[in-house]
């Protein structure tokens, strides 16, 4: 995840056409085999992934997943009708295009991925990573060192009103109609929020499962947020529940790809989101990552994280062609392009301190015709 650059101001109606900011990237894995899970039957793989994940201390099926799913797929029809936003269609057309220039100018392979699903889900995609990037630039953007806590109680506030068909700008007016066709919960939205009060107030973390809850929160609740809008094929034969959590999972690999490849950058501002107790398994401290030499100690460290991130991304792989065939491009683009920042990191002999792991332009274009081509995959190929 990486939201975009909006301001947010608690006293006035923001200007919609003129509050875009500059965009500032995002900063944002305990040595886990993922090729020990994926060749058994679905049964049997099912209870190796909760087994190797327990390791971990993270429980396969998250309780908030659990209670979101039940949520979501409990929607009923009539729910949606009583959100009926009742908006002016021409006002609603001017709020989606906005989001729709975001989305087009800080997200432009995810946005060409997107282009494959119906009008009605591209709209609500957009507005759900309008929102999501004003968030996070709550706290990463130009006017994060006036952020505090009342700040994101305020915005909290306002997600409140969003939901209850009370919006505050032509963004949020856009997501309240999102919200109004499609059986969205506010739970993974509270959680995102909840992700940036953990970035106002912690700069370490004691070990994984801390971490864990961090990338949950700050990506994995996008995932949870984007099932609803993308939908799941009707051919499909897996569960609501395994299709969340491989849309938990990809948020999960994406947010500790960023970490791993922001490293040094967040190093320079004096944050560590790395597992303690892990680089004290190696013999690093916070003063080695200050310092950025790249040491053997490193580079095995490294190795590990980038195996945990990998890990996430091939369970991430169990429900991604279970999606809507309209909705898969993006997710599958994500998928490879993210993995192809691990193997940067690897080009570059683990030296993420100094150098920034990147995708160039050429590769990713490279990337869409073999995302595309596993997006028309039958799902039934997927899981078997």
């Amino acid at each position: 995840m990486c939201p975009a650059a909006l301001s947010y101001s608690s006293n006035s109606c923001l200007n919609a056409r003129n509050e875009i900011l500059s965009s500032k990237k995002c900063k944002k894995n305990l040595p886990i085999r993922a090729d020990q899970v994926l060749t058994v039957s679905p049964k049997k793989r099912e209870q190796s992934i909760h087994e190797l994940l327990s390791v971990q201390g993270i429980a396969h099926t998250h309780r908030r997943v659990r209670e979101v799913v039940w949520k979501q797929t409990n929607v009923t029809n009539e729910n949606l009708c009583c959100r009926n936003s009742r908006f002016d269609p021409m006002f609603l057309d001017e709020a989606y295009e906005l989001c729709r220039k975001i989305c087009e100018e800080y997200a432009k392979t995810f946005y060409l991925g997107t282009k494959l699903m119906t009008e009605e889900r591209q709209k609500a995609i957009w507005a759900i990573y309008v929102w999501c990037r004003r968030t996070d630039e709550l706290v990463d953007g130009p006017n994060a060192d006036y952020m505090n806590n009342s700040v994101l109680d305020r915005w909290e506030q306002r997600l409140e009103d969003i939901f209850n068909n009370k919006p505050y700008d032509m963004f949020d007016a856009a997501l309240t109609d999102t919200i109004c066709k499609f059986p969205l919960d506010i739970k993974p939205f509270k959680d995102m929020i909840e992700g940036m009060r953990m970035d106002t107030r912690k700069s370490r973390y004691a070990n994984f499962q801390e971490l864990y809850m961090y990338c949950y929160c700050v990506a994995g609740t996008v995932g949870l947020m984007s099932v609803p809008i993308m939908g799941i094929a009707p051919e499909s034969s897996v569960s609501a529940q395994t299709v969340y959590n491989a849309a938990l999972h990809l948020g999960i690999g994406n947010q500790l790809t960023n970490i791993l490849r922001d490293v040094g950058e967040d190093a320079l501002r004096g944050r560590v989101y790395l597992p303690q107790d892990e680089l004290a398994q190696f013999g690093i401290r916070d003063e080695d990552v200050f310092a950025r030499k790249v040491t053997d100690q490193w580079r095995e460290f490294m190795k590990e994280q980038i195996r945990r991130a990998r890990f996430y991304f091939n369970l991430a792989e169990e429900g991604a062609s279970h999606l809507n065939k309209a909705s898969r491009w993006p997710v599958w683009s994500s998928l490879i392009l993210y993995r192809k920042i691990l193997d940067a990191i690897e080009e570059n002999d683990y030296d993420n301190l100094t150098k920034r792991a990147y995708v160039g332009r050429a590769k990713k274009l490279v990337t869409l015709p073999v995302s595309y081509a596993r997006a028309l995959s039958l799902p039934s190929l997927a899981i078997q």
